[in-house]
């Protein structure tokens, strides 16, 4: 039988809890956060990568969201999250302290500055004159039309592509410079436009079918080692552990629970598929996740090669040459019942996480579909009654920092031959495993047996 390659996409998007120890449990009406990165990678990363999705109908993907992404998004949309990059940029530049300036000086940079400063004129000049003349200079020369200005364009410069025809975005890009406060008081407020339309778009395309919404661990805890920190010596023998060992396991089952209530709030139904935090599992934590619900949980090939004992080889173009053994859901059989599980390809995951970005857009997509191509040839040439599945599985945010135009040409780009491509087709995971049950493992290969 003739099958297309199947290929999902997952995209990870994830942030720790940046609450401040104390006002993070207040019952006050503001949240004190220690870091920016939850509202600035919320206006840049989260909703434009499934608004750039939405335009391929065909093309079906999963994106994970971490729950404590969802609750500091959900701080920041209600105007209750402040955050010192947040603070400064709502003062009056003429009431900034001496300690505020300072600050605004050494992080309000805190860019790559070829793709997120370079683009913006005023930006840049400011940028290279901290490099050249140093922060002292800075400190000692600029007045509050340099102060203003900085405040502006680090919010500014977080703002998605996608949105700069937003006739208020456009201006504030147009303007340049002479930013006042009521200016930066309107760019907070266009972040939390954007950020309240995250979990509703993901919601509705979710709802049309074409995106699977995923969860992690409640805060992100890395299982086996909450299991038992000695794990961490089945993947690395000479792994350094802590003095005292640590076992948990009874916080396993809280972070699971309060994951899919929190997800079944949010989307209105149950969560199907787990991202383990960092992709680690390991044969103690399955029964947990088994027992809350999940079908399927996803990790990587080296976890995969450990627990069969085989080394994945590559050909000259980078190509697997056991694809077999690599691009396909495994089930794990537990005295807890049946879980699926997925191992994504490293180096195709890597290419769009670290490699990518240095090409020019529509180079960098015709070399992923060509190694989708090539693989979609060696299945062809291997008939089988079960198809092949193709698992790409990253980060969502932190690559694009690196992309021209926060990665939407490379996007658009391979979507678009992805679209066309008839040998081809992108499905959710659990779109796969419906179809295509998968089959049990030999007995030996039964369990995942190291971290991740």
């Amino acid at each position: 039988m003739s099958h297309p390659l199947y290929v999902a996409f997952i995209w990870h998007q994830h942030q720790p809890l940046y609450k401040s120890p104390n006002d993070g449990v207040s019952e006050s009406s503001s949240q004190k956060y220690r870091l920016p990165w939850v509202r600035l990678h919320g206006t840049k990363d989260y909703l434009d990568l499934v608004l750039i999705l939405e335009k391929y109908p065909k093309l079906h993907q999963t994106v994970n969201l971490v729950p404590s992404l969802i609750l500091q998004l959900e701080d920041y949309i209600a105007g209750t999250a402040f955050d010192p990059y947040l603070t400064a940029s709502l003062t009056p530049t003429e009431q900034l302290t001496q300690a505020q300036q300072e600050f605004i000086v050494q992080h309000f940079f805190d860019a790559n500055h070829h793709t997120l400063i370079d683009p913006h004129p005023r930006y840049a000049q400011l940028y290279y004159q901290r490099q050249e003349q140093g922060q002292a200079w800075c400190l000692a020369n600029w007045g509050l039309a340099e102060y203003g200005d900085l405040l502006a364009w680090h919010n500014l410069s977080w703002i998605d592509p996608l949105f700069w025809d937003d006739p208020e975005i456009a201006a504030w890009l147009q303007q340049g410079r002479n930013f006042t406060l009521s200016d930066r008081q309107r760019i907070y407020s266009k972040q939390r436009d954007i950020l309240s339309r995250i979990i509703p778009q993901h919601r509705k395309m979710q709802a049309a079918g074409q995106l699977e919404v995923t969860t992690t661990p409640y805060t992100h805890p890395i299982l086996p080692l909450l299991a038992d920190t000695n794990s961490g010596r089945v993947a690395v023998s000479n792994m350094t552990l802590p003095e005292y060992r640590f076992q948990w396991s009874e916080d396993i089952p809280r972070h699971l629970r309060k994951a899919w209530e929190l997800y079944t709030d949010r989307f209105g139904q149950e969560p199907r598929g787990l991202w383990p935090s960092e992709q680690s599992v390991s044969p103690e934590i399955l029964p947990y996740i088994i027992k809350q619900g999940f079908n399927w949980i996803c990790s990587d090939e080296a976890v995969l090669g450990w627990t069969l004992r085989h080394f994945f080889h590559r050909d000259g173009a980078g190509n697997v040459k056991e694809p077999e053994l690599m691009y396909k859901p495994y089930r794990l059989t537990t005295p807890a019942g049946d879980l699926a599980i997925v191992f994504r390809d490293h180096r195709l995951s890597d290419l769009i996480g670290f490699t990518y970005s240095a090409m020019p857009a529509k180079q960098a997509a015709a070399d992923l579909v060509g190694h989708l191509q090539a693989i979609a040839k060696m299945q062809r040439e291997r008939p089988s009654e079960q198809p092949w599945l193709v698992t790409i599985a990253l980060d969502g945010e932190n690559c694009w920092e690196y992309y021209p135009q926060d990665g939407k040409p490379f996007l658009e780009a391979l979507y678009q031959s992805l679209s066309n491509e008839p040998h081809i087709k992108l499905v959710t995971v659990s779109e796969f495993i419906e179809k295509f049950p998968p089959q049990p493992p030999s007995q030996e290969n039964n369990c995942i047996v190291v971290l991740g």
